[in-house]
């Protein structure tokens, strides 16, 4: 349950605006406009505020909601830019295109693949295999999270496919991803991307039907709060 004390606005109208720019791409000050527009007088910096807090928690709920997903990842990370700089977000989806999970980091390396496979991991079930491209870090992650399995002698070895034909899933679902954070010309800052990202994340996680059918991506949203 998300925790909406001390807000001044409805709980509907906080979701609504936060469900609509995580979704569709827009200004936070064409968000005020659209607002405006259906009586709602909010500036755009507490939209952003309200994106930064709520993003996260709705995506900690959808994480434990989500479908059941294939035991076998695409995994890739794409570019996010942050204070004019490039960060990384790394993504993985399953065979059929379901989000497995992501994170965004500062850097490219073994380090943030090894968080991000324990990340991801954590969320989610031990895959038989994960396709890569040929990104060495991501190689050597995997081989990390296969030595931690051992020392915990846990019997399970993941496979390491490397193939940027297998990984076009994932190269074509980035493509949701960025279409929704060119808009923003880049974030002031990593709290803010990563928040906002989570976000985005979610809502593209109900537009796969992930969260199960519906008629209204913003109820199932909504009922993430609940």
């Amino acid at each position: 349950m998300i925790d909406f004390k001390g807000a001044h606005f409805p709980q509907s109208v906080i979701l609504f605006a936060v469900y609509f720019y995580v979704r569709y791409g827009v200004s936070y000050r064409d968000l005020e406009e659209i607002m405006a527009e259906r009586g709602v007088m909010v500036d755009h910096a507490t939209l952003n505020r309200w994106v930064v807090k709520y993003s996260p928690l709705a995506a900690r709920a959808a994480q434990k909601r989500k479908t059941k997903t294939a035991d076998s990842w695409r995994m890739d990370e794409t570019y996010v830019k942050v204070r004019g700089e490039w960060v990384y977000l790394y993504r993985a989806v399953d065979r059929d295109g379901q989000t497995f999970d992501f994170i965004l980091s500062e850097k490219r390396d073994t380090k943030s693949a090894k968080k991000f496979f324990a990340n991801a991991l954590h969320n989610n079930c031990i895959p038989k295999r994960i396709t890569i491209d040929q990104s060495r870090s991501n190689a050597a992650g995997i081989k990390e999270i296969n030595k931690m399995f051992k020392r915990l002698r846990i019997p399970v070895t993941i496979d390491t496919v490397r193939s940027k034909y297998l990984n076009n899933i994932i190269e074509q679902d980035h493509r949701f991803i960025k279409r929704l954070t060119r808009p923003t010309l880049g974030f002031k800052s990593f709290a803010s991307a990563a928040a906002t990202l989570a976000g985005i994340e979610t809502a593209n996680m109900i537009r796969k039907g992930q969260l199960g059918p519906s008629t209204s991506g913003f109820r199932q949203f909504a009922e993430l709060a609940v």
